[in-house]
């Protein structure tokens, strides 16, 4: 091999290391936050992905709902990814959210910040009490005893009608919303108030990682006993960032009830804890980057999934095909599997093996040279 070749590699070196730079990373965010920001703006289509331009309801309605579960994903990176507390009850504070915003407008006279307040003090106050209770035990006890806190949340919502509207669901009170928040005119409005939600978790779960806390639950994830040897608490901790954690999913549940008009149970269901530890997982386990676009790929691939499970191509397939691929679950579930098994990284860890594989390219040609 010549030396010739030896700059290429060199000067994407250059380039990862400029873009690697706080500065320029913020400022790539901010950038994107601004493109985001003013899609509702613009006339773009994207075949196959889309239903439609992005000025249209449909679409921002879909980019309103992925901009959602990324920052609910990045509410459960908080428990799983920072601390490693694998929680199958995650949804039941999302439900909160957002059954507890609906019957608090509904019952009451308090316009939507004030209730919205509320809500998240009671979610505060909830979690705190479940998690001190959960977090006497650890490891797949901790997983089944927030599963049991979940179940019984998703039993009385269903078996309290009166207040919750059992299994049809809780329809929003729209007395006492902004005007600008109702009807299908205004989804541009919901779609900035997505995007406000979605960077606003964003930022809080980014001020959590940095804290003292979150860096003694980043030790906790890796070894608690050495933790504890240390002479800390990783039981304050623990419960710090499931709080924490607890308390942005039930924002995000605020945010879902006006963008959805409505919430029914399945928001409780342990089956929308899975989806969000698919999420997760989809995106890549331990990276904020990574909730993000899990959540924002999931959302567009389940919405193309479905078109495409009911399209006349599938229907035309043998029984021994259309059956399987007629229901979105089962390509979901293929493709989270084959995720698994070929991207353990989640879709960042591919960013993360090409800068393994360049700079191996780059020690090679420096020893050749």
């Amino acid at each position: 091999m010549s030396t010739a070749s030896a700059p290429r590699p060199a000067r994407l070196a250059r380039l990862r290391a400029f873009l690697a730079r706080p500065v320029v990373r913020r400022v790539a965010a901010v950038l994107l936050v601004v493109l985001l920001a003013v899609l509702p703006l613009l006339n773009l289509t994207i075949p196959g992905v889309l239903p439609g331009p992005t000025y249209t309801p449909g679409t921002l309605q879909l980019l309103a709902l992925g901009l959602l579960f990324a920052a609910l994903a990045l509410s459960y990176h908080v428990l799983f990814g920072a601390t490693g507390l694998l929680s199958f009850g995650h949804a039941l504070y999302f439900a909160i959210g957002a059954y507890g915003l609906g019957i608090v407008l509904e019952s009451t006279e308090l316009p939507l910040v004030p209730a919205i307040g509320v809500v998240l003090v009671a979610a505060l106050v909830i979690a705190a009490a479940l998690g001190a209770i959960s977090l006497r035990v650890t490891g797949i006890s901790f997983a089944m005893v927030t599963l049991a806190f979940a179940q019984a949340g998703s039993v009385l919502i269903r078996r309290s009608p009166a207040v919750t509207g059992g299994d049809e669901g809780l329809p929003l009170a729209v007395e006492h919303i902004p005007g600008f928040f109702v009807g299908v005119l205004n989804t541009r409005n919901l779609y900035w108030l997505a995007l406000a939600v979605a960077v606003v978790v964003f930022l809080l779960v980014g001020w959590f990682e940095r804290s003292r806390a979150g860096h003694v639950a980043h030790a906790v994830r890796e070894n608690e006993t050495r933790v504890r040897v240390l002479g800390m608490r990783p039981f304050t901790v623990k419960l710090i960032a499931f709080v924490v954690g607890s308390v942005l999913a039930a924002l995000v549940g605020t945010a879902y009830l006006l963008l959805q008009s409505g919430v029914n149970p399945r928001a409780a269901s342990s089956d929308f804890t899975l989806t969000i530890l698919v999420i997760v997982v989809l995106g890549g386990v331990g990276s904020r980057w990574g909730a993000v676009i899990g959540g924002i790929v999931y959302t567009l691939l389940d919405q193309r999934l479905t078109a495409l499970a009911s399209s006349d191509a599938i229907d035309a397939l043998p029984d021994v095909l259309r059956v399987p691929l007629s229901e979105p679950l089962f390509l979901l579930g293929t493709l989270f599997i084959l995720v698994v098994l070929f991207l353990p990284g989640g879709i960042v860890g591919l960013t993360r093996r090409g800068r393994r594989a360049e700079s191996a390219a780059r020690d090679e040609l420096e020893e050749v040279a």
